[in-house]
């Protein structure tokens, strides 16, 4: 550690006057010539302080206060040390717009620039992990990283005394085994998953590690301990249903009773009315096709159930939870991050009916492939391409996501991930995106080559992987629904209600058409629009399509002023 010595602690202080060329040219110029007068004028002037005393204190306090003055002027200074802290923590769009003003640029060799006190630079750090230009890190105090306020909610699981009771019961089940076959993506996957906890749960029987259908179009033979951890699962809802890899060597043989298909919201119920009688019977029950089969309006426990296998039982593997932990490090490693998750592929224009906004050349290859496969038509079909349009049946297309994030205040440097399949126009269907934020990656930029190789042709796992990656991003878009985007929602909101931006498109749309706005009145009405759509906590009322799941608000999830549902 340095010692303060006191005695010389000012002998090298410097104080510089800014004074304008012209005088100091003329003031130089002055006292070369006049350098004889000036000596003359020296000895006078002691001659007359001798004689006048009050002339000698008057310039005895003048020299004291430019004493004092001299010593405090580091600490007066507009660019001392605080001020330059303030300065280096203020946003970077201030001073980024500070620079842009334009003015006259001095001569870089002229010596009297160094005499100029210098603005603090604001802290740059360049990507060196993956792509991009260099990036003021204090970006991440823009206000369009702001997260909503939770107003408290945290999870908040308590069970009533009646399920904790019968609970004991069910755990100590060994005659009834339910087994189920889950089909779809990954998303799909898992809500059947969720489903059939709670079947489960409802029959009093153990459930048998769900079976993974292979995957026809992607030809994806994952099994469920690849995708999730298993002995997680099996230890997180011990308390509530026993989950066994197998079945038991006394009912291998055991030919399963297998239903022919469960109606659409199906209650606990119809479920035990259709089911226990045989159940009892054969002891193996085998279901399938549970996808938006059990209704979503289920007593409080049941719902909380679900809440319990979605959000703290049903995890991602290690391996890819590593995987896809690394890969949000990456993104965020620079600053905060969007993600969006874009549903541009040629079947999603297909299946919904809609026109790419691309050309006409894409528009024409959705459209033979829909008259080639009819039966990927779910869409209303009496309904014209624009009438699906202004009602918020279509997916976001590059250049509307682009419009909207602009509007609600995306900086232009923000780094942007992006999960989907490949969009139909490839590039060209992304450039909307990539023009106005350059900084636009997916997993295949952001992962080194040889981390992605094993799970090549498992579709689900890298799945699993975008969905990892957007749900840690510290804002969240999906352009177009779908079971990710309604999954991502609701696991976002019961881990703090983290900011999320739910397109308007029934009302947003119509503005996007309407070529009299001005870009200030159109962004004033996209903030207007999406006020209320930002994550916020939304209290899940009582309709068959709302899912616990994506609205954990109240059965899931209490605050101070809310009780617990039981």
């Amino acid at each position: 550690m340095g010692t303060w010595k006191k005695k010389n602690s000012y002998t090298n202080k410097v104080s510089y006057i800014s004074v304008p060329a012209q005088i100091i040219k003329s003031v130089s110029s002055s006292s070369l010539r006049d350098n004889k007068s000036s000596k003359r004028n020296t000895t006078k002037f002691l001659f007359l302080l001798l004689r006048n005393p009050k002339l000698w204190a008057f310039c005895f306090l003048s020299l004291s206060v430019l004493g004092i003055v001299s010593r405090l002027g580091p600490c007066l200074s507009p660019s001392g040390p605080h001020q330059e802290s303030q300065l280096r923590s203020s946003d970077s769009i201030a001073y980024t717009r500070s620079n842009s003003t334009h003015a006259e640029i001095p001569n870089a060799d002229d010596p009297s620039l160094d005499m100029i006190p210098k603005p603090p630079v604001a802290v740059v750090e360049k990507n060196e992990t993956f792509g991009g230009d260099s990036k003021l890190i204090t970006a991440s105090r823009h206000a369009f990283w702001k997260q909503p306020d939770g107003l408290g909610y945290k999870p908040c699981l308590d069970f009533s005394a009646a399920y904790r009771r019968e609970s004991k019961r069910v755990v100590r089940e060994r005659r009834k085994y339910l087994m189920v076959v889950v089909s779809g993506g990954m998303n799909q996957q898992k809500n059947q998953i969720v489903d059939a906890v709670v079947i489960a749960r409802i029959l009093g029987a153990v459930l048998v590690v769900p079976v993974l259908q292979v995957n026809l179009i992607w030809g994806d033979e994952s099994e469920f301990s690849d995708i999730f951890d298993l002995e997680r699962f099996k230890s997180v809802l011990a308390d509530d249903v026993k989950v066994v890899s197998l079945l038991p060597a006394n009912k291998i043989m055991t030919r399963p009773t297998e239903d022919g298909g469960m109606p659409f919201n199906a209650s606990p119920q119809w479920i035990r009315s259709h089911y226990l009688k045989r159940f009892n019977r054969d002891g193996v029950l085998l279901l399938r096709r549970l996808d938006s089969r059990l209704s979503k309006d289920l007593p409080s426990d049941l719902q909380k159930l679900r809440c319990k296998a979605a959000f703290e039982a049903l995890k991602f593997s290690p391996s890819v939870m590593e995987l896809g932990k690394k890969l949000a490090e990456r993104m965020r490693s620079k600053g905060p991050y969007i993600a969006l998750h874009l549903r541009l592929e040629k079947d999603v224009w297909v299946r919904t009916g809609c026109l790419t906004g691309l050309s006409s050349k894409y528009d024409e290859i959705a459209r033979l492939e829909g008259i080639k496969r009819p039966e990927l038509l779910t869409a209303k079909s009496s309904m014209t391409p624009n009438e699906r349009k202004l009602a918020g049946l279509c997916p976001l297309n590059a250049k509307e996501v682009t419009r909207l994030l602009r509007a609600l205040g995306a900086p232009r440097d923000a780094r942007i991930y992006w999960a989907g399949g490949e969009p139909l126009g490839g590039k060209e269907a992304l450039r909307p995106l990539t023009s106005e934020f350059p900084h636009l990656y997916n997993k295949y930029d952001i992962a080194l080559p040889l981390e992605l190789k094993p799970f090549a042709k498992r579709a689900s796992i890298m799945a699993a992987i975008d969905y990892i990656v957007c749900k840690e991003s510290d804002v969240f878009m999906a352009s177009h629904g779908g079971n990710m985007g309604r999954a991502i929602q609701g696991h976002r909101a019961y881990e703090g209600h983290k900011k999320l931006i739910t397109p308007n498109k029934r009302q947003m749309l119509p503005y996007f058409l309407n070529t009299s706005m001005t870009e200030t009145e159109f962004e004033k009405m996209m903030k207007k629009l999406h006020r209320q759509s930002l994550g916020q906590p939304e209290i899940r009322v009582s309709k068959a399509g709302r899912d616990v799941t994506k609205y954990p608000v109240p059965e899931c999830m209490c605050n101070n002023q809310s009780t617990p549902t039981i």
